[in-house]
């Protein structure tokens, strides 16, 4: 199995199917929660909506570099959720989730191995991998602050 196919299989892990590393993954724990839940502010925590969207801004801008295009992504507005006042709003989240996360896996399967170790857009971010497994790290650290925010909401 080819290194990308290795990497695509860790990414679908933490997004969509998998148990290894967390025993769960973020649409094993975003599934039961309604939009209600999904917005309801814990102290100084971010929501869950926000933190699905932030993770789903990440995951879309480097799709949009995997694609040829630049990084049009900013940190500064990573958090920019626009308001979600229903369940359709929500589940639209949840849909680009999903499928932005099957797009970034089927994209990084048909990337050769040796683009790994090419520079990701400029020379500061590094290689193509250390973005790679950044956003699969960044992805767990984010479905470990959901799963307590959902254990304190669901109390």
């Amino acid at each position: 199995m080819s290194t990308t196919s290795q990497l695509a299989k860790r990414f679908r892990e933490v997004m969509l199917d998998g148990l290894w590393i967390a025993n769960t993954n973020y649409k094993d724990q975003l599934s039961d929660v309604t939009w209600e839940q999904a917005t309801t502010k814990i102290e100084d925590l971010n929501t869950i909506a926000m933190l699905t969207f932030h993770i789903d801004y990440y995951i879309a801008g480097i799709i949009n570099v995997f694609e040829g295009g630049g990084l049009e992504i900013r940190d500064q507005y990573s958090f920019d959720l626009p308001p979600i006042e229903n369940q359709q709003q929500w589940e639209g989240l949840l849909t680009k989730l999903w499928s932005d996360s099957e797009k970034f896996a089927t994209l990084l399967e048909q990337m050769p191995d040796s683009k790994l170790n090419e520079v990701f857009v400029n020379e500061k971010y590094g290689t193509y991998l250390r973005n790679i497994d950044g956003m699969i790290e960044h992805a767990y650290y984010h479905l470990g602050q959901i799963t307590l925010i959902k254990k304190l909401i669901f109390v």
